[in-house]
């Protein structure tokens, strides 16, 4: 009982910390990118780059820039992996081509997927200048594009959605880096280590050696939570007492992971000029997020009591509750971090896992990201309303027409045919097949969850697959890649799409989309296509292996 109350006070006292926050940093989002100033650092890299801040591009520009930029990302990124060991401060690091590869194209996608050792695999140079710089503008990438859409949704008749560069400067340097640096000094005051000491070598208990390393950590484990990135500076991520060492420092890294995609909605609401919209959106992703955190909570408990316990993979200063609540915060938003191994979950808490991810982490999602998503959901919903009461579908005054529907369906489809074409590939492809620790339903969910972790840019792992291998490495970091890009590039079409419109003033027949039904409606919509498209795979994989039991 103690545990329960302990378990549930836990998740009052997070709620409550992002209610607190909702309306102030939601409404400073909104001033960030409506205004019409820039901030010295600001002009600097303008003028540095050749960047004119008061140009606007079109969808099509706009793509390409997001497009070239995350391209040579990848690519310097991947040459300071690949020759790291000629790097300072190389600790004897080294990468494998093909890691080195799926490395890259996992911290420009915001998936942080690790087929690596955190404190070997990667120099401490390339830790802080490479990976930690990638947590910061991948994530303000994924911010540009929420803040595009919106603007879409906004203009009257414009070619034009903004400046992605003036996006991506003003997201980095004003909301990201200010909100990174207060969180590192917490989780610094909290235990977490930040230093550049050598490594050191100690003698266990059992007379073996053991080498302990060091690093910059506070400063990189604020951005990965916060950027919702998730990759670890230690192999053991958030489950490492250097990263995570106790139960304060958990409940603030999960809640860093779920504020600023917890507060989109606000900023969106702000730049519309109707909080009620914002408040739907917020409101049908905490259902979503609130559903998920039942059920892998109910089953994580519910094993716990079983003969054997449920305490496999579990930090025991963290327990079932918070386990739970940190799989499920990750899971929904395109995080990754993790303070537990899901591998050791139940079935149905694993599986819990895998529908948060293959719900699109649309509760509430990624930085950026979740926005974007929850609000194609908003469109698929008033299309579907409209049809069935005989109403034109609108979404603030947007006409949501032939165009509209269509990018937003595919943007729908494209990641769930990243995940099952190759999850069953990889099933008949004997090297990583090979891969897989467990065989049955339990390593269709292995395999599964990697590919649907990939597609969705989460990061996260049933960690009994060995993935660093070429194929796996190559054939996820594909997913990474066309799971990130394809789908924003499509909602930079749709976009541009809905700026070219004429914005209509709401009438008689305007379907309201500020209510709690629509917010069900759009609950109904998420489950129904997630559903549809992954009944079956989860049906073979978690469901069956509960079942078995």
């Amino acid at each position: 009982m103690s545990e329960t109350v302990s378990g549930l006070l836990t998740i009052a006292v997070l709620v409550l910390a992002l209610a607190l926050v909702y309306v102030p940093l939601g409404d400073y989002m909104a001033r960030v990118f409506t205004s019409d100033k820039d901030l010295a650092p600001e002009r600097f890299v303008y003028r540095l780059c050749g960047i004119n801040p008061r140009s606007e591009q079109r969808w099509s520009l706009y793509a390409v820039s997001v497009g070239a930029f995350s391209v040579v990302s990848i690519v310097v990124l991947w040459a300071m992996l690949q020759f790291q060991s000629h790097l300072p401060l190389a600790r004897g690091a080294t990468m494998d081509w093909h890691t080195a590869i799926n490395t890259a194209v996992s911290f420009v996608t915001n998936t942080n997927w690790q087929s690596y050792s955190g404190e070997t695999g990667v120099s401490a140079l390339v830790q802080t200048l490479g990976l930690a710089t990638q947590n910061f503008v991948s994530a303000a990438v994924g911010l540009a594009v929420a803040i595009a859409l919106i603007r879409g949704l906004l203009r009257n008749q414009s070619g034009t959605i903004g400046n992605f560069w003036v996006d991506l400067v003003r997201g980095t340097f004003r909301i990201l880096l200010p909100l990174a640096f207060i969180a590192a000094v917490v989780l610094l005051a909290g235990g977490v280590i930040q230093d550049i000491s050598a490594s050191q070598t100690i003698t266990t208990i059992t007379g073996n050696h053991q080498v302990i390393e060091h690093g910059l950590v506070a400063s990189q484990e604020a951005i990965k939570e916060l950027g919702t990135n998730g990759g670890g500076y230690f192999n053991a991520n958030s489950a490492h007492p250097f990263e995570n060492p106790n139960g304060f420092t958990n409940i603030f890294e999960i809640f860093l992971l779920l504020v600023i995609p917890f507060s989109m909605p606000r900023t969106y609401g702000r730049m519309v000029g109707d909080n009620r919209q914002g408040l739907a959106v917020v409101g049908f992703m905490a259902f979503l997020w609130t559903m998920m955190l039942t059920v892998i909570t109910w089953a994580e408990v519910a094993a716990s009591h079983s003969p054997t316990g449920s305490m496999e993979g579990k930090e025991v200063r963290f327990g079932v509750w918070a386990s739970a609540l940190f799989a499920n915060s990750t899971t929904a938003t395109s995080t990754g971090a993790v303070n537990s191994w899901h591998e050791s979950y139940s079935p149905i808490g694993g599986g819990g896992t895998i529908v948060n991810m293959a719900l699109g982490e649309i509760s509430p999602g990624g930085v950026g990201s979740g926005m974007y998503g929850a609000l194609v959901i908003a469109i698929l919903t008033v299309f579907i309303a409209g049809l069935m009461v005989g109403r034109t579908p609108e979404l603030l005054g947007k006409t949501i027409g032939r165009k509209e529907i269509t990018l937003a369906s595919l943007y729908t489809v494209v990641t769930p045919a990243l995940v099952l074409i190759g999850t069953a590939a990889a099933l008949v492809v004997k090297s990583a097949k090979a891969g897989l620790l467990a065989t049955g339903p339990h390593g269709l969910s292995e395999m599964l969850y990697a590919y649907t972790s990939a597609a969705n840019n989460n990061g996260s792992a049933f960690a009994g697959l060995t993935a660093d291998q070429p194929y796996l490495n190559l054939t996820l970091a594909a997913a990474m890649f066309f799971g990130r890009f394809v789908p924003m590039m499509l909602i930079l079409a749709l976009a541009g799409a809905l700026a070219k419109q004429k914005r209509r003033p709401a009438g008689d027949g305007t379907m309201p989309t500020h209510t709690p039904l629509f917010a069900g409606l759009m609950v109904g919509v998420a489950v129904l296509v997630t559903g549809l498209t992954f009944l079956p795979a989860i049906a073979l994989g978690p469901l069956a292996e509960a079942f078995q039991k």
